[in-house]
Parts: structure tokens; sequence; C-alpha cells
């Protein structure tokens, strides 16, 4: 279980090391295998699916990501947790609102996540 002191500081580790496009920092808190699912992924080609397997699957997508919103910033709004979920609820690119919804192991580390944009 995820306590919410860990959500919190789950959630602010995360942003920063989006907001400094410091992917080696934002990847430390996933599985070596973990699975992720986001809109963004099938709209730039990445999967069919709109699904990614894998840490360098997924840094290689990011790494991608980066290069297209060079402007990248997260302004974060609220953190919702849940046993061993937690839901980051989040200004994204383009002024995008989104909802990040992250499942963690018993390690404390991010197995599956899951974007969610308007």
């Amino acid at each position: 279980m995820i306590s919410r002191e860990q959500s919190l500081q789950f959630a602010d580790e995360w942003v920063a090391a989006w907001n400094a496009h410091d992917l080696d920092a934002v990847l430390e808190h996933y599985t070596e295998d973990f699975e992720m699912s986001s809109p963004f992924i099938l709209q730039m080609g990445i999967s069919p699916d709109g699904r990614l397997k894998g840490k360098e699957n997924v840094r290689n997508y990011w790494e991608k990501a980066l290069v297209k919103y060079p402007d990248l910033h997260f302004e974060l709004h609220e953190i919702l947790s849940c046993m061993n979920t937690v839901i980051i609820y989040y200004t994204s690119v383009n002024g995008k609102k989104a909802a990040e919804f992250f499942v963690f192991d018993e390690d404390g580390k991010v197995f599956q996540a899951m974007g969610h944009y308007n």
C-alpha cells in the first residue's frame, strides 16, 4: 500500500523530473517491464494500440515527445491515492488537462501507467 505521504512525494518528484526534462529521474520510479498507455503514443505513430512495455521502449517514445514538445512543462493540480494507485491531475502540453493513473508494486515502483487527456 502506498501512503498519502509517499503519493505526494512521488507526484512532486515526477512533475519536477518532467519539468527538468530528466528522463533518468522520471524512469527511476518505474519497474523495468512497466506498461504504459496513452493517446499520444497512438498519435505519434509509436504503437498502433497506444501501449508500450518496458523502460527502453518508453524512453524512446518520451525522447521523441520531448523533441516534439521542447517547452514541455507540467503544472500539478491534484493528487489522488488509494491503496496501490495514484492519480496525478495536471496541466500538460498545449494547455491540455491530464490525469495520469499509476499502479505501484510492493516495492513502490510503477508497473502500469495510463495517461488520460481532455
